[in-house]
């Protein structure tokens, strides 16, 4: 084990961070995607420090694949530019770069100040970069190069212990960014972390916090757990910690009126993990229906309706409706709601055409 040297504000030597050599840390650069090593190559060709950061590095230790390949580095937006040409700024006031590689997007972002807390914008030192992380096994550095994992906050260790710690003290990490309460959640879930009982507790005292998020970020956070294959486990831990009545209203109203139909939902979204394990790449219409379904049941006798006055059509535009409000302030794109609801009302009997998806 190797360690980081620097001085404190009296000018002694400390230790700053542990480094875990491969004999460690026994991540292989051949699960790195080869056009994010590129980047970190040729950027320090250029003369800048380059590094794999966050959730990339989280899932190369615990084994599982990552999905996207975040990159820090010491060189300012302008210059990454012009090293990359397959690249665009963007952000107004968090400037960042985009390099892209045919259909990959990778993310190169310069070291961050805390001065200015962990959403301030001015650039920064790695020292100072880590201590805007929002947890311990999101705020580690790997460099392929030389193989090390950089650990300022003893992350790798909460890894291995399956602890989730908060980097940001807890009286400003929910405060500065209400999402990262459903980021605490979703990493208990996905790496089996346990949650401290301050920390638990933190986020269910600041759960209404999430009222402030626009509904953009709301639905983007949703369609990440809707796509998780521990969806049911992230929104049990949600519910219990009184996030999910703020980020779906509707649904937790029905749960908390109609507990009969609890155990229904909680197999449906059973039934949604094992869709995306088995199938990924599924259509959002195809998950929708699992978070839909229960609700769709108790708008009407459906066994009645298949004889009643309403058309199919009529029918389908009024339960569309009626679906579109229960999953506000999720606004996922009409073509796969409408898929959703037409396939939960061919299930109860009703038959409505379901338009093919558009490749």
């Amino acid at each position: 084990m190797l360690y980081r040297y620097g001085t404190d504000s009296n000018g002694n030597l400390i230790k700053k961070a542990v480094v875990y050599t491969k004999s460690e840390h026994f991540i292989s650069n051949k699960k790195i995607d080869p056009d994010a090593l590129q980047i970190v190559n040729r950027l320090k060709d250029a003369g800048f420090t380059a590094y794999i950061v966050g959730g990339a590095v989280r899932d190369l230790l615990v084994g599982n694949v990552p999905k996207d390949f975040d990159i820090v580095t010491d060189a300012t937006p302008s210059k990454i530019k012009r090293i990359f040409r397959n690249s665009r700024i963007i952000g107004r006031r968090f400037r960042l770069v985009h390099v892209v590689f045919g259909s990959k997007i990778f993310e190169v972002s310069t070291f961050r100040s805390n001065v200015e807390g962990s959403v301030g914008n001015d650039f920064g030192t790695i020292e100072q970069d880590v201590m805007r992380r929002d947890f311990t096994m999101n705020a580690l550095y790997y460099d392929p190069n030389q193989e090390q994992i950089i650990d300022y906050v003893g992350g790798v260790r909460d890894i291995k212990k399956h602890v989730l710690r908060p980097v940001i003290p807890l009286d400003k990490i929910f405060v500065e960014d209400p999402v990262r309460m459903l980021r605490a959640i979703k990493y208990s879930a996905t790496t089996d972390a346990r949650m401290t009982f301050h920390l638990r507790h933190k986020i269910k005292q600041s759960a209404s916090l999430l009222n402030q998020i626009s509904p953009s970020r709301i639905t983007e956070e949703l369609l990440k757990i809707i796509n998780n294959p521990h969806a049911s486990t992230i929104i049990c831990e949600a519910i219990d910690t009184d996030l999910f009545m703020y980020i779906q209203p509707s649904v937790s109203a029905m749960l908390y009126e109609r507990k009969n139909i609890e155990e229904s939902f909680m197999n449906n979204l059973k039934k949604l993990d094992e869709l995306n394990k088995t199938n990924p790449q599924a259509r959002l219409g195809k998950k929708l229906y699992y978070l839909i379904y229960d609700f769709i049941t108790t708008l009407t006798d459906w066994e009645k309706e298949t004889l009643g006055k309403y058309s199919s059509s009529e029918l389908y535009a009024k339960t569309w409706t009626e679906c579109r409000s229960f999953i506000l302030p999720m606004n996922p794109q009409r073509r796969e709601l409408e898929y959703a609801v037409k396939s939960v009302m061919n299930k109860l009997g009703v038959a409505i055409r379901i338009q093919p998806k558009k490749q």
